[in-house]
């Protein structure tokens, strides 16, 4: 079964997206700059879990697009392409973590403000605090649990989706995921 068949299969929006990737191949900078806007803020997200450093995270994420897009005709389709991005991304992260570590520097922000806090700033203060108490919790797993967790919660992608970016099996990532979960209950409680 071919490359575009395979894509043509998942659903509709993988049609899509196989278009656009063969105009971004082609050279169509409209396409490329659609393909970064639709992927942007997964890339960006996954950056900021691992490093846990906006400015850090933002490098990251441009490092990924760079290399994404100077590699597309390395792309073949067996994952659909916010796999193949996201796996370069984790790359991109671990990439500038071990730089980061060498180079002795910490640094520890927060990922991103808690979503949906509410108008109360009493409430908002309190959803900030257990953020980042989730946060604090979270940076203390092990990377694959931390990952399958941060991929899953934050990013809601499919046990499937998170062994591509990561590396590892299908069944890996559910241990890891659970082992995670159970992890943080107990450490929260």
């Amino acid at each position: 079964m071919s490359t575009t068949t395979r894509l043509r299969r998942a659903d509709d929006g993988a049609s899509d997206e196989w278009q656009l990737v063969e105009r971004a191949r082609a050279g169509d900078v409209d396409a490329r700059g659609a393909l970064v806007a639709r992927y942007v803020d997964d890339v960006y997200a996954l950056a900021a879990r691992v490093l846990g450093e906006r400015d850090l995270a933002q490098d990251a994420a441009q490092d990924a697009f760079v290399n994404a897009l100077g590699a597309l005709h390395r792309f073949r389709g067996e994952a659909s392409f916010r796999t193949w991005i996201l796996r370069i991304a984790l790359n991109s992260a671990r990439s500038l973590a071990r730089r980061r570590t060498r180079r002795r520097e910490v640094a520890l922000a927060a990922a991103e403000d808690v979503p949906g806090a509410a108008e109360d700033p009493a409430r908002r203060a309190v959803l900030a605090s257990e953020g980042e108490r989730v946060r604090t919790a979270l940076e203390t797993l092990p990377e694959k649990q931390r990952l399958s967790v941060s991929l899953r919660v934050y990013q809601g992608l499919s046990c499937a989706e998170i062994a591509e970016i990561i590396g590892s099996t299908e069944g890996a990532v559910r241990v890891n995921y659970h082992l995670g979960i159970k992890r943080l209950r107990e450490m929260l409680q």
